[in-house]
């Protein structure tokens, strides 16, 4: 059944491809993310704003419903509520998070911070932020409050953040290749996982909690087993430093990127390629649609323009920057 499957997304690939570009940023785009109902796309940019578009299925476009302005920075991450498909929240270089409801033009919090912040994730229970600064410190934020709650600084780079799907772990990739595993909420160490050889950049949970998954500057994609904390193979059909990595709503597929001038994507259960996803330029970040439609959506980051790219008619692609793409 897993080979048939795999042909299958093979060919489907493999026969549909068409790309549609937009632009809508003035600058270099930094992050993307869907809503967890998989209607609206966000995107943050060097140029202090961030885009949310409604996703027109029936006529296969993105449509920008509202810039939204208030940092004084550029927009480095954001993510969306896991429940909630209205709040999102941006983290910036002017030491500032933001809390955002899409039907508003205003920001409805705003939480000072410590330092230039650069990345950020929202718990699966929905009741807490975490941003990670450019000094390595990790703030907590109650969401319902707008508050810190407390504070962790790290003595090593931290690059990316995030919990389990359980919510009683926290993880972070760190600079020196290593994957770091924290109690939630008292944040004891639990465990250090020695995952590369170089530095560990981005980490993704797949969304049946089996997995999660690390790129890093050795250009190799590890996956590991979420219950035990045990690689269970790598990917290494990438070339250049991994910036980023993502699974499908499934599970089944995961996306990964970098200076490479494509996509991989793989089949997590094998580790076989199911397509090479051309592109123009540099790839910065990508996101999987989050649900099961006729064509779910990969979002990707390249430059300040998004390009729809169809594709495999059970497997849809969104990107950003130079070359964003909807595969279907």
């Amino acid at each position: 059944m897993t080979n048939h499957e795999v042909e299958k997304l093979k060919d489907y690939f493999q026969q549909n491809d068409r790309t549609k570009e937009y632009s809508f940023h003035i600058a270099k785009v930094h992050s993307v993310a869907w809503s967890c109902d998989g209607k609206m796309l966000a995107s943050g940019s060097f140029d202090k704003t961030v885009n949310v578009y409604l996703l027109d299925s029936d006529k296969d476009r993105l449509i920008r419903e509202h810039t939204y302005k208030g940092h004084t920075d550029s927009v480095d991450q954001l993510c969306w509520h896991p429940s909630d498909p209205s709040l999102f929240v941006t983290a910036s270089g002017d030491k500032t998070v933001r809390i955002w409801d899409w039907r508003s033009s205003k920001t409805i919090a705003s939480i000072s911070t410590k330092g230039e912040n650069i990345n950020i994730c929202w718990s699966p229970d929905g009741q807490t932020i975490a941003v990670g600064n450019k000094e390595d410190l990790v703030t907590f934020i109650d969401f319902k409050a707008s508050k810190i709650q407390t504070e962790h600084q790290f003595k090593h780079e931290v690059n990316e953040i995030s919990w389990n799907n359980d919510n009683d772990l926290f993880f972070l990739t760190s600079g020196q290749g290593s994957i770091n595993v924290l109690s939630y909420p008292n944040l004891k160490p639990l465990d250090m996982l020695n995952a590369h050889p170089a530095n560990c950049i981005c980490l993704k949970f797949d969304p049946t909690g089996k997995y999660f998954a690390t790129g890093s500057a050795d250009a190799l994609v590890s996956l590991w087993d979420v219950a035990e904390l045990v690689c269970v193979r790598t990917f290494s059909r990438l070339e250049w430093p991994v910036r980023t990595i993502s699974f499908s709503y499934d599970g089944k597929l995961l996306a990964s990127a970098s200076e490479d001038l494509m996509i991989d994507i793989a089949y997590v259960e094998s580790g076989e390629k199911v397509a090479e996803v051309k592109c123009e330029t540099p790839t910065f970040t990508v996101a999987w649609h989050p649900k099961n439609t006729s064509w779910p959506l990969l979002a990707t980051i390249k430059t300040n323009t998004i390009a729809k790219e169809r594709l495999a008619p059970s497997r849809s692609l969104v990107s950003l920057k130079s070359h964003s793409a909807i595969y279907k």
